[in-house]
Parts: C-alpha cells; sequence; structure tokens
C-alpha cells in the first residue's frame, strides 16, 4: 500500500470545501454534526479512491470503484438531510450504516487480495 501525499491533501480540501458547504446550507441545531459526518465520510472514501495504491492493481481498481461509488451515496444523503430538518437518530443511524457497510465491503475486497 503506497499512499500519494498530493492527491490526499487534494482529498482533504475537496472534502473540507464540501463540508464547509454543508454548513453553509443548512441552519438549524444539527449542523455541527452534519458537517463533522459529512468531513469525515467523504474524506475516507476520497482517500481510498484518491490517495492510496495497493500492489495489486486489481484491488486497487475494485478498491476504488467501491469507494467512488459511496462518496457519491454519501454526498447524496448529506444532501438530502443538508435541505430537511432531521433528528440526530435517523441522521446518525443512516450515515452509520452507510459507513459501516462501506468499510466492510473495502475490507473484504483488501482481505481477498484479488
Amino acid at each position: 500500500m503506497k499512499i500519494d501525499f498530493v492527491k490526499t491533501i487534494i482529498a482533504i480540501a475537496v472534502s473540507m470545501l464540501i463540508a464547509y458547504g454543508f454548513y453553509s446550507f443548512h441552519h438549524s441545531e444539527n449542523s455541527q454534526l452534519l458537517v463533522a459526518t459529512s468531513f469525515i465520510e467523504l474524506l475516507l472514501s476520497s482517500f481510498f479512491v484518491l490517495g492510496l495504491r495497493f500492489e495489486q492493481t486489481r484491488t486497487t481498481a475494485n478498491v476504488r470503484v467501491v469507494s467512488t461509488i459511496f462518496f457519491f451515496v454519501f454526498l447524496f444523503s448529506n444532501i438530502t438531510f443538508s435541505f430537511f430538518e432531521f433528528s440526530k437518530q435517523a441522521f446518525i443511524i443512516t450515515n452509520g450504516l452507510l459507513a459501516l457497510t462501506s468499510i466492510l465491503i473495502i475490507y473484504s475486497l483488501l482481505k481477498a487480495k484479488q
């Protein structure tokens, strides 16, 4: 596994800008929760897309495809939550299930070493 630091910095910057966009659109008591979780989720998925490279090209391609899909799922989910009022419980459960599903799939791909 190799880390590309320039692409990782770009992934961090993109995630910060998107999280700031969510902060500026959503004006309620849950805005900090939305910003923090969207930053973490988008950062992790964009880090796997841009910043990491694995020894086997097939593994790298599979992880990038899954991470890209979940990046857009996280983005769509957080856009939906930013335009509507939501309870903390619904937000945490929804994003927690999405995050754990993405982690499980990526872990399974890395464990298979294909």
